[in-house]
């Protein structure tokens, strides 16, 4: 597959209430490529980045839950091996986390939003083995970034 084939505009970054600082074209290539080593296309994501606010909002409304979270993830696909979704990440979440855990903000950022793509791809993380799964899935594209 051409590199170019990944660069039409099929992952979108929309600034919610927060505006982040980077490299957008890197970051959506790195993504297409995760999907296709999944042996997946991504169709179309959307990322939405906002407060801590708005994204307890959303989980309130959409998913009854009263709680602060780092990512919300809404599978939108209708065919299997093609990736449609709309992801909300809390930027506050973010930060805090990336301080808590001792790495950059990138770096967690860059976490968060693979960690939304493996849900896409099938991936949970509520039983042992599963968050175990998942962990070693981000450390390893994490490390292809």
């Amino acid at each position: 597959m051409a590199i170019s084939q990944f660069l039409n505009n099929n992952i979108n970054f929309n600034n919610i209430n927060k505006r982040p600082r980077f490299n957008k074209e890197k970051v959506a290539l790195w993504l297409n490529l995760v999907a296709v080593h999944e042996k997946a296309q991504i169709e179309s994501l959307s990322y939405n980045l906002c407060s801590d606010d708005y994204l307890l909002q959303v989980n309130i409304d959409h998913l009854g839950h009263n709680y602060y979270t780092d990512i919300i993830t809404f599978d939108l696909s209708d065919r299997k091996g093609f990736i449609e979704g709309d992801l909300y990440l809390s930027i506050d979440r973010i930060k805090d986390n990336a301080k808590l855990n001792g790495v950059m903000f990138e770096e967690e950022l860059l976490r968060v939003m693979v960690h939304g793509l493996l849900h896409l791809l099938g991936y949970g993380d509520k039983s042992k083995k599963e968050i175990i799964e998942m962990r070693a899935k981000e450390a390893k594209y994490l490390a292809q970034y």
